[in-house]
């Protein structure tokens, strides 16, 4: 793998279809690309020595002027600075358009391989995204994305991050063909990214973290417990900085992906089509009558009328609560209004305890969808 550069320098078709099993299995078995155009929607380190201290300094002072960060790199030993013939070395600012390849590659993978789960990589990348990012601590400024800490045991192992291996995983091969970019930007590019490529709504985007080592792992606990209620997710959430209306709003990813009974022990999915973003998720919580699941599982709800989606503890506390419910009611009956804030506070979930003022003046980046 090519070495990584320096880092511390630096959508109507399914939109009111009636909710029967028949249409969940047509979705799942149409072939990608017609998949996408029946639901297209029209909106879319060691220390440095005396000696080269003022070099340090001097580079630390271009990365910080940089604007989206700058990155020093060398082709050939991967060294940051190296005497060898024929290798490339030297400022690397990286632009909009640079970054905008780092998104199309992403989506080519995306479009290539459709063999994970209902056809899609993108749900899973979203999740990567959201519990790198919500891990934050306001109170202690610790966590968040600006680390890409889920790299190393004491965090990827937390129950709570179980299957995110396959996202980081397949996102490899992409942080080698661009070492320049750090895990902590990759991994939220690569959330923006599945989210619009799965007709979500746009999502500005800042690049600027950076990856830290082992030492900055957060203590489990930090992201949400699903067997739990409204009182857990408002202490959860409030920690980081979020509101009900925000709560809600974050809860809409749910239309996308599944759970597994080999990670989570819950298992199946929210809505009839886990990989396109919709309101679905919160037309299914008020419409639907939920039950029990009878199974050797924990405890979890599933639709009386087919027994194919299911919902969390969490989820059903979403309507349970009155405030709560009242912002479920509102996202169900306007997805507009949805897609408006839920942009707005997964961009806020993303840059939670990033140093953007440190690390880049450049305004957010629209990326332009390929799907």
């Amino acid at each position: 793998m090519a070495s990584t550069a320096t880092r511390t320098f630096a959508r109507a078709a399914f939109r009111s279809t009636p909710l029967k099993t028949s249409s969940r299995n047509t979705a799942f078995a149409l072939p990608r690309q017609a998949f996408r155009q029946q639901s297209r929607r029209g909106y879319a380190s060691e220390p440095a020595k005396s000696s080269s201290t003022g070099l340090f300094l001097g580079i630390g002072a271009l990365a910080l002027a940089g604007g989206a960060g700058a990155y020093f790199y060398s082709q050939g030993n991967g060294s940051i600075f190296s005497g060898s013939a024929g290798e490339t070395k030297g400022l690397f600012v990286p632009k909009a358009e640079d970054y905008q390849k780092v998104y199309n590659e992403v989506a080519a993978l995306l479009q290539e391989k459709d063999d994970y789960d209902d056809g899609s990589y993108g749900p899973v990348l979203v999740r990567l995204a959201w519990h790198a990012s919500g891990t934050y601590d306001k109170e202690t400024g610790t966590g968040g994305s600006n680390g890409a800490t889920m790299r190393f045991a004491p965090e990827g192992d937390h129950g709570a991050n179980a299957g995110l291996v396959a996202a980081r995983n397949f996102l490899e091969p992409v942080k080698a063909k661009f070492p320049w970019i750090t895990y902590s930007d990759l991994w939220i590019l690569s959330g923006v990214c599945a989210i619009q490529e799965m007709q979500g709504p746009t999502i500005p985007y800042r690049p600027g973290r950076q990856d830290k080592d082992i030492a900055a792992c957060t203590p489990d606990g930090r992201l949400p417990d699903a067997s739990k209620g409204n009182k857990h997710l408002r202490d959860i959430f409030c920690r980081m900085g979020f509101n009900d209306q925000e709560i809600v709003a974050l809860s809409g990813a749910h239309a996308l992906g599944r759970c597994h009974t080999d990670r989570s022990g819950f298992d199946g999915p929210w809505t009839f089509s886990p990989t396109v973003v919709t309101n679905d998720y919160y037309k299914l919580l008020l419409d639907e009558k939920w039950s029990w699941k009878k199974w050797n599982g924990p405890k979890q709800y599933e639709d009386k009328s087919t027994k194919s989606l299911m919902m969390l503890p969490t989820d059903m506390a979403l309507i349970s609560d009155k405030t709560f419910k009242q912002w479920v009611g509102k996202y169900a009956k306007d997805n507009d209004l949805f897609f408006k804030d839920f942009a707005a506070v997964i961009t806020k979930l993303f840059e939670l305890g990033v140093p953007f003022d440190e690390t880049t003046q450049q305004s957010p980046i629209t990326f332009k969808p390929t799907a």
